[in-house]
């Protein structure tokens, strides 16, 4: 079986005060093993990178209009569908990103050529490649 993974990158604005903002490079990741996921890494500057998981269909809903709960907001900026805001909610503190909404429509068009919204694995799905994969460990002991 081919396994085969999207990824992307782009330069985000990390918004520090409405003066300032920074320009990080992200790293985008798709795997279908999770299908219903995608990967954000940030680069920092002088830190490790950060990987944050966030559902496919927040960032798609996210473009167009505000969407998410919890820790992960995804908006359009001024409504427009030119530029796109991530808030990510985390114990340490709260991060504001801006980046241009064009990289992230076609990173998920790949990832929809990969696996289809709404056609990612279902329940009995993975019930019968669970099955599978337990009568292969019970044939293997």
């Amino acid at each position: 079986m081919q396994h085969t993974t999207v990824q992307g990158h782009l330069v985000m604005n990390l918004v520090a005060s409405n003066e300032l903002s920074f320009r990080i490079v992200v790293d985008l990741a798709y795997d279908p093993i999770d299908p219903y996921a995608v990967r954000f890494t940030f680069h920092l500057p002088g830190d490790e990178p950060v990987t944050w998981v966030f559902a496919r269909e927040l960032l798609l809903d996210g473009i167009s209009r505000p969407a998410g709960e919890g820790d992960v907001h995804i908006h359009p900026v001024s409504g427009e569908l030119s530029e796109v805001c991530i808030v990510l909610h985390s114990p340490d503190g709260d991060a504001l990103l801006r980046a241009s909404a064009a990289p992230l429509i076609a990173f998920l068009a790949r990832t929809d050529r990969l696996v289809p919204m709404g056609q990612e694995i279902t329940g009995g799905e993975l019930d019968a490649e669970l099955a599978d994969i337990l009568r292969g460990r019970e044939n293997a002991g």
